[in-house]
Formats: C-alpha cells, structure tokens, sequence
C-alpha cells in the first residue's frame, strides 16, 4: 500500500514544502530511506519504529519504503520523524481518513516512547504553509506559539504521536493555537540597562548616538576599566524599537538557528551578540555541511559587539567585509548555496596596546613601539575603512566616577535617534535602504551635497589622514547623520569637522 504525507525543510530562512511517500510492499522486513537523506533522516526509522510500538499500534513486518520528495535536496534533521510515521500508519490502514492528510503539514522528532519534541524552524515553515495555500500545520506544542504568529493559518500543536493519529481520524478535536502579537511584544520587551548608568564619557555617548542614529559601524579604544563594554551592551536600548517586519526576519534567522525558547517565540528586542574572540571564521559567518547561519546573522537588525578585537583570529575578521558591505552572506558549497541576512550595526572595543596603557595619563605603558605596532596592525586597512566611527574611551577620573547627577537616561537619546531615523525613512522611501549607513554612491550624490567651505575641509583632512576613497565617503554619510540629528537640510562645514573627528585614530594610532 502507498501513502503520501507532507512536511517542510528549511533551506536558509526560507522553507519548502515536501513529500514524504511511503510504500509498504511484500518482503522481508526492511526500512529503505531515500531521497538524499542525513545521518538524522536515516535514523529516523529506528525512532519511528519504536514510537509506534510503544503507542500500542501495530508496525508492520514487511518492506517499506520512504522517499523524501524533491529527491535532489539534502534532506536534514529529525522533523521527518512524524510525517514518516504517519504515513506508515496510514498505509498500515490505521488511519481510516485519508484525505486529511493532505490538509496539514505534519512536523515533529519522535521519542521512542511516542511523544512529540520540538524542531527547529517552525515559523519560516509556518510562512511557507501560508504562501502555499495549505491549511494548517500539526507540529509539537512547543513550537506551536512561534508558528501561529503567522496569521490565516490553522496551527495544532501536539504532544504524542496517539494525539496525531486521533486528530486525523475525527476522534478528537484539538483547539487552534492563537497568539497575541501585542502582548508579547509588551511582555518579552525589555530595557533592564540605560544610559543613566554610565558615568561621564559625554564624548563616547555623543559618537555612540550618532552610529545609532544612522547605523554606523563603531570602534572604541581605550585602557581597561573605561567603560567600553558598558556603554556597547546600551547601544540597543537607544534604537529604534523592532518593527513587526523587521521582527519576523530576526525571528526566522533564530528559528533555523534553533535559539527560541517556547516562552519566547518573537524577537522583539533588537539582537545583541557578544561572540568570544577564540570563535571561528565558521561561527561567526556560518557554515556546516548544510550552512547554518553565524553571529553575524544571529545579530541581523541588531548589534554585533566584538571585545578586544585584535585578539580575533585574522581570517575570522577579514571574511566580514562582505557582510558589511552587502548586509547579507553566501555560503556556498557543492550540495547547495545559501543567503542569510546579515544586516547589523558592528561595535568593536579594543585597547590601543597589549598591556592596554599606551596613551593613559594615569598609567605608563610597558610596551615598545614595536610591540604596539605589531598589537594595532592585527586590525586590517580595509576591515579599518569599514568603521565609520572610530573613538578613544578614556579613564573616568574620581569626579566623573563620584558625581551623583543623574545621567541622559536611553529613552530621551532614543527619542532623538527614533527622529533622525524618521528623516532617513522619509529620504529613502522609495529605496530599499534603511539608514544613512547604507547609501550607495548615487545615495552620496544626491543626499550629501557640501559647500566650498566643507570641500576645503575634507580636501586637508584627506591629504593629512591619507584617508582612501571608502573612508571619503563614511565621513559624508557620517556628516549627514550629524545634520540629521540636529534637524538641518544642508551639510555644513561644522557636520563635516565633527565627521573627521571620529576618524583621528587613522592618523593616532596609525592603522
């Protein structure tokens, strides 16, 4: 007897619809899987098999075969668990109604004792379902919130393989997951940190405001203790709260990830990933046999925060400068090739040399020149023209670290950036860009005209600093978030002086 199931597989953030075909055919007992299936695929079988038993159904003693539908895709992961199953079952004539397997999508890993667990993916699968007219989806309760986000569409989440088999033979009904979107915005959002935290630095604060406001790529260097890291973990307390777009995307690259938990099926804070400096090129792109998506990823619309960034292996460094430009990654390999997103704000720290007091007033520096050559050059040349901003953290003195006035709170610096966004929208609506960041050249020419007064300037500063031709152009993009933020149509010699500031560490440290 055959019978024909449907399930879905993830292929980067998306997810396509697939057959599974089961066949039961006379013969010795045999469990065939084919289709281009993994070692988890393959597995499955032994699962299936034990799950059926242990639920008092009967499995049968012949030859069955399993195809995995397209065929020519790499086929991954223990979802398949449940639709395999189910369709052994059905062509077991053990589920008497037919036809209602070819309403739902059916997701889930098996236990050998018949319960239903979690998978990874269920929302871009939930979204597949929606554009390709199926009705609903039966996967595990755990991940029946993060599916029934999307809307118009019939989510049953399930906790054994019995519950399964009841539903699709009419004997129970189970009632459809429904979510608030709203309330789980109000009730995952969450600003534990603020800016009235931090002590003085009104310099690193105001560069820090303008990178947020137009999602600038950000360095600070500075000796320990100064407070590097402290201000980089508020830098998503002053942007822009996550749209309901922008949300589901964050949300999918999660979801494929398998990071969500079942209490928190949307991302609604903006992304902060703080990686390790021993992490890999793999991990912080992406990779893998069938490529899973890397920090960078993880931190689309969001924050990439990297700490003592000399300290980061060099390849691992150098293989962002694509992500950076293009906000997404390929990852190409000879199965397949995968996009992830990866559009976000990068702040890096790091101190100016290897005992990290070169230039502290308060401490001498025991490094040789040769040593903090050798310390500062591990940061690239082009890496280093793909920071917008560029600024020196330093010590706090007593005054600073005793005044009790309290500080700009985030919610008053989110305000004015939330403004400045509000502008870009407003300039780039009918672009595909978001923020001054992301302007191209014919963005720059239109939006970032200068006067005679700001020429002159720019034309010292870039034979004094030697600055390349991609630095040229973030010292306008940076000029134009700067009149963004105090409201100004024009990009005045003033933009462009406090612009060329925060690339002194060009000239500083030299780089």
């Amino acid at each position: 007897m055959l019978s024909k199931t449907y399930s879905s597989a993830i292929l980067g953030v998306d997810a396509y619809i697939l057959e599974v075909e089961v066949d039961i055919a006379p013969g010795l007992p045999y469990f065939s899987t084919v289709g281009l299936p993994d070692g988890a695929v393959k597995e499955s079988k032994d699962r299936v098999k034990s799950a059926i038993k242990n639920m008092g159904y009967s499995f049968p003693g012949t030859r069955i075969t399993v195809n995995l539908a397209p065929a020519d895709i790499k086929k991954e992961g223990s979802a398949f668990d449940l639709p395999i199953a189910i369709g052994i079952l059905a062509a077991n004539k053990q589920i008497l109604d037919g036809r209602a397997l070819s309403k739902y999508i059916l997701l889930g890993e098996l236990s050998l004792d018949g319960r239903v667990k979690s998978v990874r993916g269920a929302l871009p699968i939930a979204a597949a379902c929606k554009q390709n007219n199926i009705d609903g989806i039966i996967l595990p309760k755990e991940n029946a919130p993060e599916a029934a986000i999307v809307n118009g569409l019939t989510v049953l989440g399930v906790e054994t393989l019995s519950q399964v088999v009841e539903l699709l033979n009419g004997s129970v009904q189970l009632t459809p997951t429904k979510v608030d979107i709203h309330a789980i915005f109000s009730r995952l959002f969450d600003l534990s940190i603020d800016f009235c935290d931090v002590k003085g630095q009104e310099h690193a604060k105001r560069a820090i405001e303008i990178a947020a406001a137009g999602g600038h790529n950000l360095l600070m260097v500075g000796p320990p203790g100064a407070g590097k890291t402290m201000l980089a973990k508020r830098i998503p307390t002053i942007l822009p709260p996550l749209t309901f777009e922008e949300a589901i995307e964050t949300t999918k690259v999660h979801s494929v990830a398998g990071i969500l938990g079942s209490e928190n099926p949307l991302v609604v804070n903006r992304p902060f990933r703080s990686p390790h400096h021993t992490i890999s090129d793999a991990g912080l792109i992406g990779g893998g046999t069938i490529p899973r998506p890397g920090e960078v990823s993880l931190a689309h619309n969001g924050v990439l925060f990297l700490d003592e960034l000399p300290e980061f292996k060099k390849n691992a460094l150098e293989v962002m400068r694509q992500p950076l430009e293009d906000g997404k990654v390929t990852i190409s390999r000879a199965i397949t090739s995968i996009t992830y997103p990866s559009r976000f704000m990068l702040v890096a720290a790091m101190n100016p040399c290897m005992c990290g007091y070169f230039s502290d007033p308060k401490h001498e520096c025991s490094c040789t020149p040769l040593q903090i050559q050798r310390y500062l050059t591990k940061i690239s040349g082009p890496l280093l023209d793909r920071i917008d901003i560029q600024i020196e953290v330093p010590p706090l003195s007593y005054k600073e670290l005793a005044d009790k006035l309290p500080a700009e709170p985030s919610s008053v610096i989110q305000q004015r950036v939330e403004k400045a966004r509000g502008l870009q929208h407003k300039r780039f609506s009918r672009s595909k860009i978001h923020c001054n960041a992301q302007m191209s050249t014919r963005h720059i020419r239109s939006h970032c005209r200068v006067d005679s007064a700001s020429h002159q300037l720019l034309e010292q500063a870039i034979d004094k600093l030697g600055l390349s031709a991609r630095a040229y152009t973030r010292i306008l993009k940076v000029s134009r978030t700067i009149a963004d933020l105090g409201g100004a149509n024009q990009i005045t010699s003033e933009h462009i002086s406090e612009a060329i500031q925060y690339r002194s560490l060009d000239r500083q440290f030299h780089f």
